[in-house]
């Protein structure tokens, strides 16, 4: 496996290695010595890790987050990362999200739409290292595109493409190809990849702006 930021290790939790970060554990997951361990088949960040992606993710990136659900990602991301402004529109899961951000200092939950990135930019400071995207909605490439203004000229977006949240009735690799194609038109594409045995018909994309 390729380096791994600081803040994030390769531990063992009851005989079985598994990456993992500090931080109170949040959904069940195994832990020791303040290390929790960070499950890739829950995780779609977790599984472009464990496949030697390069995320380019650093210790200390302020990073905007879109589609934060109840915090299972994220939580581990504000474990290692500096600022994490993590944007949910759903009122059940950022419910959750309000209770796993009170002892990470670092995590700014959002009540917002990533559809609208409007609605927050007055609150997400620009030139952020990373957007990483995991929203399940159709239109994922244009929610990249809308939140581009927040991304450094050197920073990444690492999204992943849900082919089924697009297009049930189209083959993934249909739908891949348009999202890509679409991201094509304001990002450069450093990386794609299938997350399988991880994640069926997911495709992981590292991109930086053009």
């Amino acid at each position: 496996m390729s380096d791994l930021p600081a803040g994030l290790q390769r531990r063992d939790f009851d005989g079985d290695s598994s990456l993992a970060t500090r931080g109170d554990p949040v959904y069940g997951e195994p832990t020791a010595d303040g290390w929790r361990a960070w499950d890739p088949r829950r995780s779609k960040l977790a599984a472009m890790i464990e496949l030697e992606m390069n995320t380019g993710l650093q210790a200390g990136a302020t990073v905007l987050y879109l589609g934060a659900a109840a915090g299972t990602t994220v939580s581990h991301v504000a474990d290692f990362a500096g600022p994490t402004y993590a944007v949910e529109f759903a009122p059940r899961p950022i419910q959750q999200l309000l209770s796993v951000a009170e002892s990470r200092s670092r995590l700014f939950p959002l009540f917002k739409d990533a559809r609208d990135p409007d609605s927050y930019t007055h609150i997400v400071e620009s030139d952020v290292d990373a957007i990483i995207q995991d929203v399940a909605t159709r239109g994922q490439a244009d929610v990249a595109l809308r939140n581009r203004r927040f991304l450094s000229q050197d920073g990444r977006l690492i999204t992943v493409i849900k082919a089924r949240s697009e297009d049930v009735t189209a083959a993934p690799s249909d739908v891949f190809s348009r999202a890509t194609t679409e991201l094509a038109t304001e990002y450069k594409l450093l990386e794609t990849q299938r997350l399988e045995p991880y994640h069926d018909d997911h495709l992981a994309v590292i991109a930086t702006p053009e």
